[in-house]
């Protein structure tokens, strides 16, 4: 959730640190501050706020040094104050930046206390420097102290710190919560992930769990949890600066609405084999043996799998349970009759779905990543990755990561029903050849912005609202509804149009938006009737459908049309029209459409 930069080796680093942290804004954040070492002493500018707010302290009293870490916060333990702003300062001599949350920081802090430290803040993460501070006066090395250090520790985090009498070096750790370290030419860099490197260097390396570093100009000694000295790969990541620049467009989620088409077409890619047919990341033998699917995820990855339910049930005929990935492990879930796990996260470090993944590998089912960062932790971690090539999604409404997870779980879908037999390969290419029509589709669809905005002008003084569909449509009105309550903070809900009559019709009142999605599918003549029902009563219906199903529902008083799609695929469609509707009601309502309050892109902490 929050975000964490440094430098070291770079002559006047803070407006590089100050720029790093820009690119970490998407994570979401209320507070923000950097610290650098000029030689004699410690530099720290933090602000509430923005960035902007930041900035303008720095350029009144800019920051020296050529070694320095910087922070965006999200209030945890602490409110919203300057004073709980990281970094944190111990004794004049530790500063630390951390993310996550240290479960066992209320033990700590009285001790530490009552031994004599002097705490500023009422974070948990101070603890952190006080901790070293207390392991240098007892006189252990840097190794040692950092070990003292973790061990003393309870929880998700990842942290950076800088010694006042160890100025040529950041020291950084990690556990459930990613770090990654930048290796320059004559600098070396960290960052909560690549986007905030990208404009730094390509060379990252990604510490695992329990790992510590000490990261210098000319490198970085990386040790496991014991304190041995570790070999981790260095990769080079694809991300690049222009894939982080709004691109001419007035927000990220708009220019991230528009990248939809190539979205779809690079993680159809990634889906597609050597032969050009629809294939998955493992081989048949693999997929003939799965007999049972566990999907885990939160958000709006939930609702992607809610989706490939239907997609995989329907032509694979494997069971699936679809399962909210923080509630899994604590329901002790019965597994025996599974023999798959799949963790949908389009960051790849939901700290949630990764422990729910680790859950399910060590109740023995196979694990699958589906993410939209190869070098993620879920990626690492799992037995395979089906990626997504959606590219950097800086909106933390999730917007083209959610078409590109349902077309890669479309895909798996094929590849696993032509494996199992239930289809044959003439129907797999079929269903490829709709796939590989379904960018041009939503490039047909992204037109409707205009035909939209008045819509969305009269939502947008609304208080509530329905969000309908049947069948594989019902996902996709729950994933409306969170779309519209997200970004516009307008009540919405979703619900399985069959269920209206079982409780959620009393909710409708004159004037109440009703937004519908329909397809030209075997449940469409239920589907109107259900939405008839809602008008009688008052509701006013806003219809998302192809052009062919428009004629069922004549009663509508706004239709906003997709082109005519093979109802299998109407999800990936239509998922357009109902992004668009969102992001033009907030639009309209002034609300901050990147950064929705309270709200953060990835999700680190539990």
């Amino acid at each position: 959730m929050c975000g964490i930069v440094g430098a070291v080796g770079l002559a006047n680093c803070g407006d590089t640190l100050l720029d790093a942290l820009r690119r970490l804004e998407y994570r979401g954040y209320d507070s923000a501050g950097i610290v650098t070492h000029n030689g004699a002493g410690f530099e720290i500018t933090r602000s509430i706020g923005k960035l902007a707010s930041l900035d303008s302290l720095i350029r009144k009293n800019p920051l020296s040094g050529d070694v320095g870490i910087g922070h965006t916060r999200w209030a945890t333990h602490g409110g919203v104050s300057e004073a709980n702003a990281h970094p944190h300062i111990a004794a004049e001599r530790v500063v630390i930046v951390h993310n996550g949350i240290i479960e066992n920081h209320r033990q700590l802090r009285a001790r530490l206390e009552q031994e004599g430290h002097l705490f500023s803040s009422d974070t948990d993460s101070e603890v952190l420097a006080h901790l070293f501070v207390e392991a240098f006066d007892a006189g252990l090395s840097l190794t040692e102290a950092t070990k003292s250090v973790l061990a003393a520790i309870e929880g998700a985090y990842a942290f950076a710190a800088l010694v006042l009498d160890h100025r040529d070096m950041l020291i950084v750790a990690r556990n459930a919560s990613p770090l990654a370290i930048g290796l320059g030419d004559d600098a070396s860099f960290i960052g909560s992930d690549a986007i905030a490197l990208a404009h730094l260097t390509r060379r990252v390396i990604y510490l695992k769990d329990n790992d510590f570093a000490f990261v210098t100009a000319e490198g970085a000694a990386v040790f496991d949890a014991k304190g041995t000295p570790v070999n981790r790969e260095e990769v080079i990541v694809a991300a690049s600066q222009g894939l982080v620049d709004k691109g001419g467009y007035r927000h990220f989620m708009e220019k991230e609405i528009h990248e939809q088409p190539d979205a779809i077409a690079h993680s159809l890619a990634a889906m597609t084999g050597a032969d050009g047919r629809i294939s998955a990341p493992m081989s048949r033998d693999q997929l003939h043996d799965i007999t049972g699917i566990v999907m885990l995820a939160a958000g709006t990855s939930h609702y992607a799998s809610l989706v490939a339910r239907y997609w995989i049930e329907g032509l694979a005929r494997v069971p699936v349970t679809c399962e909210i990935a923080s509630e899994y492990r604590y329901r002790k879930p019965v597994t025996s009759s599974f023999s798959t796990a799949i963790a949908i996260s389009q960051s790849g470090e939901s700290l949630d779905t990764l422990m729910a993944m680790r859950h399910a590998g060590e109740n023995d089912l196979q694990t699958i990543g589906l993410v939209n960062v190869p070098g993620s932790t879920i990626a690492r971690e799992a037995d395979a990755v089906m990626p997504t090539r959606a590219g950097p999604e800086i909106g933390v409404a999730s917007t083209k990561a959610f078409t590109a997870q349902l077309t890669v779980l479309i895909s798996f879908a094929v590849a696993l029903a032509e494996v199992k037999g239930a289809i044959t390969p003439q129907r797999a290419d079929e269903i490829q050849a709709q796939i590989q029509a379904m960018p041009g589709l939503v490039g047909k669809a992204l037109t409707s912005f205009d035909a939209i905005r008045p819509i969305a002008h009269d939502l947008a003084s609304a208080r509530s609202a329905l969000f309908l569909g049947r069948d594989v449509l019902f996902p996709l009105a729950l994933e409306g509804a969170l779309k519209l309550k997200e970004l516009s903070y307008i009540h919405a809900e979703g619900f399985a149009s069959g269920e209206m009559k079982h409780g959620p019709i009393a909710l409708i009142e004159d004037a109440l938006p009703v937004v519908a999605m329909l397809a030209a599918d075997e449940v469409l003549g239920k589907a109107a009737s259900n939405l008839r029902e809602a008008s009688a009563r008052g509701g006013r219906i806003i219809l998302l459908t192809e052009e062919k199903a428009v004629a069922e529902v004549d009663f509508a008083e706004s239709v906003i049309t997709v082109p005519n799609v093979d109802p299998l695929l109407a999800p990936i469609l239509l998922a357009v029209p109902a992004q668009i509707l969102a992001y033009l009601t907030a639009v309209e309502k002034g609300t901050d459409v990147d950064q929705p309050r309270n709200l953060a892109k990835s999700v680190t902490v539990e």
